[in-house]
């Protein structure tokens, strides 16, 4: 298999990480009503880390009602798509300064996190909708976290995970339909 043909495969087996998509409008949708209540800001952030960690899990799930082949051991490039996930990692030790220095932009700072880290998805997947919202999450996330409060963050990142799905889901079904009938 050639580097195209390798993406392709990932692409399709792997549905272009929607699973993970669909995760995250649960868990934003947790963030959501933490970040409505009258909890002190250090408690909702708190609270915030812990309701990021049943991503996997919730991806695996989501994967076996979508039939996504969640680990694709036979693509090399899974591996890729792992390296690239873990990058983010690595960005959330800037989430946990803000936890304290700044408490009440977290929220803001962890959807910056997110929507820059799409980015090598979208070579990864052959996929406009994650280059433009790579660059879209960041910077509609900063504006709105600059004005409003961390629950308008969340709220946003509702809909745009929402949209975010359906427009991948388009893409799925127009690169399943291609591959079968060429």
């Amino acid at each position: 298999m050639n580097l195209d043909e390798m993406r392709l495969d990932s692409a399709i087996k792997q549905k272009k990480g929607l699973h993970f998509i669909l995760a995250s409008v649960i868990i934003w949708s947790a963030l959501l009503i933490v970040h409505l209540t009258t909890l002190h800001i250090l408690t909702k952030n708190l609270l915030t880390f812990f309701f990021t960690a049943p991503l996997m899990p919730l991806a695996f799930m989501i994967s076996r009602i979508i039939k996504v082949d969640f680990t694709n051991k036979d693509n090399p490039l899974t591996n890729l798509g792992i390296l690239f996930s873990a990058n983010q990692m690595l960005y959330l030790l800037i989430a946990m300064w803000i936890y304290n220095a700044v408490p009440e932009k977290m929220l803001m700072i962890l959807a910056m996190i997110f929507g820059a880290h799409l980015l090598p998805y979208s070579w990864l997947y052959k996929s406009k909708s994650y280059m433009v919202l790579s660059i879209f999450i960041p910077i509609v996330a900063l504006i709105v976290g600059v004005i409003f409060p961390p629950y308008f963050v969340a709220g946003f990142m509702i809909a745009v995970e929402i949209c975010f799905s359906l427009l991948l889901s388009i893409e799925v079904k127009k690169m399943t339909i291609l591959e079968k009938g060429g």
